[in-house]
């Protein structure tokens, strides 16, 4: 593996080395996570050709998957027209990529108007992970501890002008 390769320059990288990625599934294009790669964690995912990103909390190579199972097979792999973005089309193993235990982080719907709107859990929680088993590491964070309050779907109103109904609150 050459984090030096040619076609690592193309991208561009921020201030700090990073690019912001998005995961998203082959088949379905359900957008499934957002992360972050650095050079190596590109070059690394294309060797192996599982998701490998940049854990900016850990400061760290993190191989998608390697606590919890949950790996990242990648088919495809695109760059955006600013060439700042990259997108990874993937197979997600276990149907999990959130940690959570959701299929998709991306499981928080807005619902209502800019006076009144809500976040509305609208996915199930799929399995419930455990603390170092791809769930949110010991010592959760106040949002894993609140997202995990919101273990199934709300119903989903067809009118915004209604009042919502009380929910879990989970800011973003």
């Amino acid at each position: 593996m050459s984090i030096s390769a040619k076609w690592l320059n193309k991208v561009k990288w921020d201030e700090v080395g990073l690019v912001p990625v998005i995961a998203q599934e082959v088949g379905t294009n359900d957008v499934l996570m957002f992360a972050w790669m650095n050079r190596e964690a590109l070059a690394k995912t294309v060797e192996i050709g599982q998701a490998v990103y940049w854990s900016r909390s850990r400061k760290k190579l993190w191989h998608k998957g390697e606590e919890s199972g949950h790996f990242q097979k990648v088919h495809e792999i695109r760059l955006d027209c600013d060439e700042d973005v990259v997108l990874l089309k993937v197979e997600q193993v276990a149907g999990i990529a959130c940690h959570t235990g959701r299929h998709s982080c991306f499981f928080q719907k807005f619902e209502g108007s800019a006076d009144n709107g809500e976040w509305q859990t609208v996915e199930p929680v799929l399995k419930d992970l455990a603390p170092g088993a791809g769930g949110a590491p010991a010592g959760k964070s106040e949002k894993a501890e609140k997202t995990e309050k919101a273990d199934k779907p709300k119903r989903v109103r067809k009118s915004a002008a209604s009042k919502p109904a009380d929910t879990d609150k989970t800011p973003s």
